[in-house]
């Protein structure tokens, strides 16, 4: 915890008063963070993007765009339109490659104090496997998140992550691939998410992010035709986070490993909600588009609401949903 000297003054003197910061230092997956807010894979790029608009030293963790063994050109445009309090987009995973990214970016990113955490996802399991492989015990990189639920690719994607059989079976591989920590990122699109949260935790996992996006469509009633060039997409921003909000406090209850939440978060009191139904770390989506600096104003929201409830950690508000 940290000090900040205020000014106050008694009978007519200035008098020194000691204030104590919060600790808001997390332990996610092994991985020790600074403060719970981390980025949210596709919102951030791969970190440099954003340099100009914050300190990156500030975040708990940035999570990159998602990379695939080979370089992906993604879905033709347009994929990406707005919708009432949110957005649907297809990107469809474009990136540069795990290879590339090493050589490209990493070397950027490694001059940061925040820790690194790769999205990776491919179209069959020996696919995620060989991704895991690439990066496995490269110097800058602490730990993996496994995209199980994109839904906005013709392959893989949200195919892994709906189905219990497949998505064991890619989060096993996955794991007996690496030694990094691994986040498995769930699918919204589901029946029962705990049941998905069950299956990461089982597979050797060491926490769970969600969700990822919601299927949606738009049609543009001028033309007729849909606002996507590939039909369907993934609605995010505050339209989901209810069902966001929802779906961490089911799956807090029922796994051991670390809940990271997801969905609409886009001030502090919302990641403060997460936290409170048994997010231990949130990742901020959505709000980057509409705010560069929503993650480090987040931060200080969270800093704020501790301190004015005389709370001295974080982990004082964690689960802490009373019901």
């Amino acid at each position: 915890m940290g000090e900040v000297i205020k000014g106050s003054r008694v009978r007519g003197q200035r008098v020194r008063k000691t204030e104590i910061k919060p600790d808001l230092s997390v332990n996610i997956a092994g991985i020790e963070m600074k403060n719970p807010v981390m980025t949210a894979s596709g919102t951030f790029g791969y970190g440099i993007e954003y340099a100009p608009y914050i300190d990156l030293n500030r975040l708990g963790a940035i999570v990159l765009k998602g990379l695939s063994a080979r370089p992906r050109k993604g879905n033709p445009p347009p994929r990406i339109c707005e919708t009432p309090s949110g957005m649907l987009n297809a990107i469809g995973l474009e990136n540069i490659g795990a290879e590339a990214f090493i050589k490209e970016k990493l070397p950027l990113l490694r001059k940061y104090d925040t820790k690194i955490i790769l999205n990776i996802f491919g179209d069959s399991i020996p696919e995620y496997v060989e991704v895991a492989e690439i990066l496995d015990k490269v110097d800058g990189i602490t730990g993996l998140e496994i995209n199980i639920s994109c839904p906005n690719v013709q392959k893989g994607g949200m195919v892994f992550g709906t189905d219990p059989v497949t998505a064991s079976e890619v989060l096993t591989a996955v794991r007996n691939a690496t030694s990094l920590p691994l986040i498995a990122k769930l699918s919204p699109n589901v029946t029962d998410i705990t049941t998905f949260a069950k299956i990461a935790e089982d597979s050797g996992c060491n926490a769970v992010s969600l969700i990822n996006t919601l299927l949606g469509m738009a049609v543009d009633i001028r033309t007729r035709r849909p606002m996507l060039a590939n039909i369907t997409g993934g609605l995010s921003g505050p339209a989901i986070k209810p069902v966001a909000l929802r779906m961490v406090w089911q799956a807090s209850k029922a796994v051991k490993i670390p809940v990271i939440g997801i969905g609409g978060i886009m001030t502090a009191d919302d990641a403060i909600e997460f936290l409170l139904v048994g997010a231990r770390a949130v990742q901020i989506g959505t709000a980057n588009f509409v705010n560069p600096t929503a993650t480090v104003d987040i931060i200080e929201g969270i800093e704020k609401y501790l301190t004015k409830n005389n709370l001295s950690d974080i982990n004082q508000i964690i689960g802490r949903v009373v019901i």
